[in-house]
């Protein structure tokens, strides 16, 4: 009883996976192991802080699936057509930066694969050819049994390396005295970092989207669909704290400027891990990173346009049977987009990301309400949750304002 239980909850993982992948990507990859590489140990309590802080409003998002039998989209139009409206311009935004941004880091590590001097380009068109093959073949079925290959060998990987880091010892010399992070100069990284940790506040609506996937496949009940989402978070939480410690045992204390554009740090990272602990630790590294972006990139193709798909339904007509083919015409014309931002705005696509991620942390709070306002007027929210996300909205809604008036005033 007790073993086919358990094979009933693993059938129905899949979309907590899914989001643990895609955390991994830049806001893990880079920003985590940035924080560690610019102050050491120092952030490590803020990552933790922040994932915790955010928790009941991504768990909002399964717990309203399941007990409504709707998806978060489907409550923001609920809610208001203003409401949905808001978060569809966001997600436009989102969707066409960040698939060029997952997609160019990709592409970068790529390049320690395929022998030759391909360009990013071409490498980007390579990788886009392949996820587009992947989603449009087998669309969510095949993202979730990726998925959770993909966390299994990533986590497996990121663990042995730190290990082997840890093992090492830091590269950091004894005296070295560690810049601190508590000045108003490091607030626009701190800022950022957060935005996107452990993953953007929308993927709480794409994960909602995933779930009602997930319920065409196979019967999803609350409790297993809790287990699902509890596992992938716990997940993305721990690899954060890893990336940070690979960031401070490799990088931070060292003479070498961290560089701070995603693609150049992953390949610095690279081969600051060979230069510590040998060569043949090259490859090793780049296939864990490697690994990290192409979950992210496949993640972040389906999942923004399963949204938008869904948005611009609602939007147009709710009561309107859904073409199947949308999905697929949303994947190709966001993969194009993201494209063009690389063949033409290359060169201001760090800043881009900046905005992207900066962006996402300031709309966090308005989004947190709305996925909170949507599970309290479902009353089967314990005080205990309540309480544990107004704490979370206070403490987004303060440093938003703290950021925002640095930005504006000082």
């Amino acid at each position: 009883m007790e073993k086919n239980r358990l094979i009933e909850r693993w059938r129905a993982t899949g979309p907590g996976l899914i989001m643990a992948a895609a955390a991994v990507g830049a806001s893990h990859l880079v920003a985590s192991t940035q924080s560690g590489a610019l102050f050491g140990w120092q952030l490590l309590w803020l990552i933790v802080l922040v994932n915790a802080l955010k928790y009941p409003f991504f768990r909002f998002g399964v717990q309203y699936t399941l007990s409504s039998n709707e998806s978060l989209v489907e409550g923001y139009l609920r809610k208001g057509r203003g409401w949905l409206i808001a978060f569809t311009l966001l997600n436009l935004v989102a969707a066409v930066v960040n698939t060029a941004g997952v997609l160019l880091l990709t592409a970068s590590l790529l390049q320690y694969f395929i022998p030759g001097n391909l360009s990013l380009t071409f490498l980007c068109i390579l990788l886009l050819a392949i996820c587009l093959l992947i989603l449009l073949a087998g669309h969510y079925r095949v993202l979730d049994g990726l998925s959770r290959l993909l966390m299994l060998v990533l986590t497996i990987c990121t663990l042995v390396a730190l290990a082997i880091a840890w093992n090492n010892g830091p590269m950091a010399p004894a005296d070295y005295v560690s810049p601190s992070p508590w000045q108003l100069s490091a607030l626009a990284f701190i800022v950022a970092t957060m935005g996107w940790m452990p993953v953007p506040i929308e993927l709480s609506a794409i994960n909602s989207m995933w779930l009602r996937s997930k319920q065409r496949l196979t019967q999803v009940n609350l409790s297993d669909g809790l287990f699902d989402f509890n596992l992938g978070y716990a997940m993305a939480v721990i690899l954060a704290v890893v990336f940070l410690a690979l960031g401070a045992l490799l990088q931070h204390g060292t003479e070498q400027e961290i560089q701070m554009a995603g693609a150049a740090f992953a390949q610095q990272l690279v081969s600051m891990y060979a230069g510590t602990i040998g060569e043949w630790a090259r490859s090793f590294i780049a296939f864990i990173a490697f690994m990290c972006m192409f979950g992210t990139t496949l993640a972040v193709l389906d999942g923004y346009a399963r949204t938008l798909n869904e948005s611009f339904h609602l939007l147009r007509d709710q009561n309107a049977p859904r073409a199947g083919w949308t999905l697929s015409a949303w994947i190709v014309a966001q993969s194009a987009a993201g494209m063009s931002i690389i063949l033409f705005f290359q060169t201001a696509l760090s800043p881009m990301l900046t905005f992207a991620m900066t962006l996402a942390f300031l709309t966090t709070p308005f989004f947190a309400w709305l996925n909170f306002s949507l599970m309290r007027n479902l009353g089967t929210m314990s005080k205990g949750m309540a309480m544990w996300a107004w704490v979370g909205i206070i403490y987004l809604s303060a440093f938003s304002i703290l950021y925002l008036i640095w930005y504006l005033f000082i």
